[in-house]
Formats: structure tokens, C-alpha cells, sequence
């Protein structure tokens, strides 16, 4: 028995659609999980929008190529761009645009081969691994050496192109790195270039986004600044953020670790004397100008030794 044809006035409810996929719960998480990165939650959603319609126009029969979902991450470390790929594979997921829904994060060394016939395997297996989510390739610009005439990165991203033309419809690949060198990657290859629709530019975080991610960190963790100690945060990340190697919120997170172990080692030298459950969750202000920033040190750290 063949069913007829939805007609002209088959109404699709898109609002059921958005909400029935997960997408509206999904964003919010995004919302509470990212502080600031405006324009690209705003792209986020533009891009759940579309394929929502996508969705609403198939199911009355409006047949077309499904829409290219490859991206691209632009922006320094530290701004969100692996937790926007795992909610971006969500939401991908909830629509039936990938089977699984998983993140699979991959670099150079996980990809490119070292000696002849090494790089196809290497390269294959991550994609198997993959396939029904989303392939995230961190530093992407790796790939490619054409100072090296001995480099197998480009054979890498020719089975890169091949799969992710034939398995668009099971596989998602996001490509990431900083925005200039990604930049010279995509004029590398135009076939890459073609194939990646979605280009997302992740910003920088103000001083005052970075202490309102500080404070969720600490949240997170049953921590709290004390009022003085908010307060001599600022002031380090405003130091912070004009030395080398800042990763913007990465940095802040490592700040508060170091921070808590030296509020750790401050009430550990007070042994003998009782403590409040407000004295184990307090971050005091000298918690925090203990730091190398403090007194200049960190100006020409070598970037292979720890900042405080």
C-alpha cells in the first residue's frame, strides 16, 4: 500500500521538533557551561535551526542534499572550543544526523605516519573510531608541512577529504587551531576548504568573563573567594593576561588549583587548630598574590616551565 503524499497544508510544528530533539535543553546547558562566546552560541543555534527545518522539510517530502556539517574552530586556547564540539555532537545526535553522538578528539601524531604506509591505517582507524559522531582535530594545521618534502600529513588529509565527502551522513569532522595558521591550512588545500561550510571564530574572554569563570570553577568544587580575595583575583588576571602562554579560561583553572594548594598548605601549617567548614571552602587574598605574577617572575618564562 503506498501512502500518499503529505499535501500543502500538512502543518509541521517546529517548536515540537526543537524541544522533542533535546535541542532547547542542550543550549541552555551551553549557556550555563560557557560564560560570554556570544557569537558563537549564536552560531550554534543558527546552525540547530537549520537543521531542525531540514528535518520538518523532509518529513513533508521536500527532498534535498543534506546540509554540510564539517566546521571549523577558530581562537586560542582556553575558549571553549572541545566543550562546543562535545554539545555540538549532541545535538547532531538528538536531530539523527550522526548514530552516536560521541566526540572522538584526534592530533597530528594520532593521525600522520611516521614511514611509508603508516599514515592510511593510522588515519583510518581514527575515523572508524569516529563514525556516528564527530571527529575533533585539535592543532589541525599540523597536518600539513610543506617545508617537509618527506611530510605524510598531506596523505592524511586526502583520506580526511575522501570520507568526509562519502560518510557525510554518519560523520562530522571539526577541524581547530589558532585562526591565522588555519587560515593558511584552508588556502593549502581547496578541497578542504570547499568541504568544511561552517567556519566558527571562538573570541578571546574579557577580565570579566574570566573572573565570572573562576567563580563557577570554584562553585563547582565547594570553593569560595573571600571579598579580599575576589578582589586580588582580578587584579591576576588583569596581570595575567598580558604575559606569555595566556590560555585564557585553561589558565584561570590552573590558577585555582595552585591557589587551592596553597590554601591547603595555609591551613595545614595552622595544625593543633580547629577549623570551620567556611575555613575549608575560603580562598583567601594571600592564597592568591603568593603568585610568581605577582612579583614579575613569569616575564620570559620558558613555557615548558609551571606558571603560577
Amino acid at each position: 500500500m503506498t501512502l500518499p503524499a503529505p499535501g500543502n497544508d500538512t502543518v509541521i510544528d517546529l517548536q515540537a521538533a526543537y524541544e522533542g530533539a533535546g535541542i532547547q535543553a542542550m543550549l541552555a546547558q551551553l549557556d550555563l557551561e560557557l560564560i560570554g562566546l556570544r557569537p558563537v552560541k549564536a552560531r550554534i543555534r543558527e546552525i540547530a535551526a537549520l537543521l531542525v527545518v531540514d528535518r520538518a522539510r523532509q518529513q513533508v517530502g521536500l527532498e534535498t542534499k543534506p546540509p554540510s556539517l564539517h566546521m571549523s574552530f577558530t581562537g586560542r586556547p582556553g575558549t571553549g572550543k572541545t566543550t562546543v564540539a562535545a554539545r555540538m555532537s549532541k545535538i547532531l545526535h538528538g536531530l539523527g544526523y550522526v548514530r552516536k553522538g560521541h566526540v572522538v578528539t584526534a592530533t597530528r601524531d594520532d593521525l600522520v605516519g611516521q614511514y611509508i604506509g603508516h599514515t592510511a591505517p593510522k588515519t583510518r582507524e581514527m575515523l572508524k573510531k569516529a563514525m556516528g559522531g564527530v571527529l575533533f582535530i585539535d592543532e589541525a594545521y599540523y597536518l600539513y608541512r610543506p617545508e617537509n618534502e618527506r611530510d605524510y600529513g598531506a596523505e592524511a588529509i586526502e583520506i580526511l577529504l575522501q570520507v568526509m565527502e562519502s560518510n557525510r551522513d554518519d560523520l562530522v569532522v571539526i577541524f581547530a587551531g589558532y585562526k591565522e595558521r588555519m587560515d593558511i591550512f584552508y588556502q593549502s588545500n581547496p578541497g578542504l576548504s570547499s568541504r568544511v561550510a561552517n567556519h566558527i571564530d571562538f573570541p578571546d574572554y574579557s577580565a570579566e568573563e574570566l573572573l565570572a569563570i573562576a567563580q563557577l570553577v570554584l562553585a563547582a568544587e565547594n570553593y569560595r573567594f573571600s571579598e579580599e580575595a575576589t578582589a586580588a583575583f582580578a587584579d591576576y588576571i588583569h596581570r595575567r593576561m598580558q604575559l606569555p602562554f595566556f590560555a585564557n579560561a585553561r589558565s584561570i583553572r590552573n590558577a585555582i588549583d595552585r591557589a587551592r594548594m596553597r590554601q591547603a598548605n595555609r591551613l595545614f601549617s595552622r595544625l593543633g587548630s580547629p577549623l570551620t567548614k567556611l575555613d575549608l571552602m575560603t580562598i583567601e587574598a594571600e592564597d592568591i598574590t603568593a603568585s610568581r605574577v605577582f612579583d614579575g617572575e613569569v616575564e620570559g618564562l620558558d613555557p615548558s616551565r609551571p606558571l603560577t
